[in-house]
C-alpha cells in the first residue's frame, strides 16, 4: 500500500514499520516458476529466520547472488525493500509476531467470515454498529491475553517505548 508508511510516521511518529516476510515470500513465490518455488522460498526463508540482523543481510546477499539472473526484478525489490529487516530491532521474543501478519489476518477472516453470514445489511450504519460490535467483542476477548513472547519482552518493550521528557 502506497503512502502507508508516511501515514502510520504522521500519526505514530515512533513506530518502525515491518514488511510482512511472509507476503514478500509469497509474492516472490508468485513470480518464480512452479519448479522454482520451493527453493526461492526456502532461500528467502533464511533471511527472516536468521540468527540475528547481520546473518539475515548476509542470507539476502546470498539470496540476491543465487537468484539475481533468473529473477532480477525479486532481486531489485528486495535490495530496494528498506523495512525486512526492522523486527530485529526488537527482543528475539516477539520477531515471529513482527515479521508476518498472521494476528491481523486471523482477525480479518473472522470478521469476513461474520458479515458472509449476516448476507446483507440495510445501510451503512447497520454495517458500521455490527463491525464495532466485532471489535469490542474481539478486545474483551483478548484484553488480558498476552500475545507469544511479548510477556517476556515487556521490560525492554516499555524502554524502548517510554519517552523520557
Amino acid at each position: 500500500m502506497k503512502g502507508i508508511v508516511s501515514a502510520i510516521d504522521q500519526v505514530y511518529p515512533k513506530a518502525k514499520y515491518q514488511s510482512c516476510c511472509v507476503h514478500v515470500a509469497r509474492s516472490i513465490a508468485n513470480k518464480a516458476r512452479v519448479s522454482d518455488r520451493s527453493e526461492i522460498c526456502n532461500d528467502f526463508k533464511s533471511v527472516y529466520r536468521a540468527e540475528d540482523e547481520k546473518v539475515g543481510k548476509a542470507a539476502l546477499e546470498d539470496f540476491c547472488d543465487k537468484w539475481r539472473t533468473i529473477y532480477p526484478k525479486v532481486v531489485k525489490s528486495l535490495r530496494e525493500n528498506p523495512y525486512i529487516f526492522t523486527f530485529y530491532n526488537f527482543p528475539k521474543s516477539i520477531w515471529r509476531s513482527i515479521y508476518s501478519t498472521n494476528l491481523i489476518e486471523s482477525f480479518n477472516k473472522q470478521i469476513k467470515r461474520y458479515t458472509k453470514r449476516k448476507e446483507q445489511f440495510p445501510h451503512e450504519e447497520a454495517l458500521e454498529k455490527f463491525l464495532v460490535a466485532q471489535f469490542e467483542d474481539y478486545n474483551q476477548r483478548f484484553a488480558t491475553r498476552c500475545h507469544i513472547g511479548f510477556d517476556l519482552a515487556r521490560a525492554e518493550l516499555q524502554a524502548m517505548f517510554t519517552t523520557k521528557d
